[in-house]
């Protein structure tokens, strides 16, 4: 393939909002060294079939999974907050808690199928820093979201940035 014109202006990357979230398991290599590998499967396809039961319910695409996590991406907030929230109000009693980050906003879409920016970074590094049984949401991504559970509202310094992130505490 020849490179392209030099003359001609570089191509411009399309930037799309989209609004992530990425959920976690906690304790999981605890489990794992406590109750071995079986457990830890047993662990993960009950997340796997919660997040894919809500994300198919609530239009939210899994994006990858990530070993005990999961990174989902949806179009809108509302949906995938919704998401969020039943698949962690919806875990069995006695499994491993989780813990969660959700941020949203302008994204560039390389090559069709990855999301490269800020808004992915802050939503996993708010999962990150998230306690057990609740997700970490940026202010900004949230406003409006009346109907929240919301516990209280935090400057979260994440790995990585100069400035804390002004984030909610959502606890289901």
């Amino acid at each position: 393939m020849a490179d392209p014109d030099p003359h001609l202006p570089a191509r411009r990357l399309l930037r799309v909002f989209r609004c992530f979230a990425f959920i976690d398991l906690c304790e999981f290599t605890q489990l794992d060294d406590r109750l071995g590998d079986d457990a830890a499967v047993a662990e993960l396809r009950g997340l796997r079939s919660s997040v894919r039961a809500e994300a198919t319910n609530w239009g939210v695409r899994v994006d990858k999974w990530l070993g005990d996590g999961v990174m989902l991406v949806g179009v809108e907030v509302e949906p995938l907050i919704r998401a969020v929230l039943a698949v962690f109000t919806g875990r069995e009693a006695g499994r491993l808690p989780l813990h969660g980050g959700v941020a949203g906003g302008p994204v560039i879409l390389m090559e069709g199928d990855d999301y490269v920016g800020r808004v992915v970074n802050v939503a996993s590094r708010l999962c990150d820093a998230a306690g057990p049984g609740q997700f970490l949401c940026t202010a900004e991504t949230v406003a409006g979201l009346d109907w929240l559970p919301v516990r209280g509202s935090v400057k979260e310094r994440v790995k990585g940035y100069a400035d804390p992130i002004q984030a909610v505490v959502i606890s289901p």
